[in-house]
């Protein structure tokens, strides 16, 4: 009787052992949390596609090269993404620089006509039913082509007036550049105080141009010329500064 007590203890032990291994197994397999935050036999976290291969239609580049006055300029506007051919292209609203143009294949080519910085929106649509059309807004800079700061500013010194600027070529193309500074009295002559006519290479950047001259007793003006031209395009391109207030020369005649 003893041993067939002891072999009905260990049968019912067994099968409370398997049914809570049965019931602990189904709850893992219906993905029943089992501690805070941890999710067993969850589905795997869902793989982000590629841009290029996953999302509809973009724009690219993100940001247009500045130009200068006359330069060639041709850039092309490209759709990346998930999109159906043939794309079209146009300007929605702002302004392209003056002789730059937006076709309708995505080019922008042309040749500003001045300095400034102009802002616009491109929109473009492919040639799917439905279409899709997305926007960008784009700026492009058009620099000067010759840039002109003080260096030593223009000053007195004794019966002197001299000083020095700075000069920059930004442009693809070598120029043939005049300087000229005059220094103009209360009378309204003028004197030449500096001049130079030579070739200003192209991506010249910081040249030292100086300039003096000695005055009779007087007050004056000083004002700086450039004129930088490149005759293949037939463009002239002008820069100038002046003195804020007269130069009083107080030592002389």
């Amino acid at each position: 009787m003893t041993k067939l007590r002891g072999w009905a203890l260990a049968a019912v032990f067994l099968c409370v052992v398997v049914a809570w291994g049965v019931t602990a197994w189904g709850q893992a397999g219906a993905g029943q949390r089992t501690a805070p935050g941890t999710v067993r036999n969850a589905a795997p976290e869902p793989t982000v596609p590629d841009k290029a291969d996953g999302d509809g239609l973009v724009i690219w580049p993100e940001e247009l090269p500045d130009t200068y006055p006359h330069g060639t300029y041709s850039v092309n506007l490209q759709g990346h993404g998930n999109y159906v051919p043939v794309l079209h292209w146009r300007v929605e609203s702002g302004a392209l620089p003056p002789g730059i143009k937006l076709d309708d294949n995505g080019t922008l080519q042309g040749e500003a006509e001045r300095a400034g910085e102009f802002q616009f929106v491109v929109s473009v649509k492919d040639g799917g039913k439905p279409q899709q059309v997305v926007q960008r807004t784009f700026v492009i800079k058009v620099v000067e082509a010759i840039t002109l700061r003080w260096k030593v500013p223009a000053h007195v010194n004794v019966s002197r007036i001299e000083g020095s600027v700075e000069i920059s070529n930004t442009t693809a193309d070598d120029m043939d550049l005049t300087f000229d500074v005059k220094a103009v009295a209360e009378n309204g002559r003028a004197t030449e105080i500096g001049y130079q006519r030579f070739p200003l290479k192209r991506g010249t950047i910081g040249m030292t141009l100086p300039f003096g001259e000695t005055l009779p007793h007087g007050a004056y003006v000083v004002y700086v010329n450039v004129n930088g031209e490149v005759a293949r395009k037939n463009a002239i391109y002008r820069r100038r500064m002046q003195t804020d207030l007269p130069l009083q020369v107080t030592v002389g005649p």
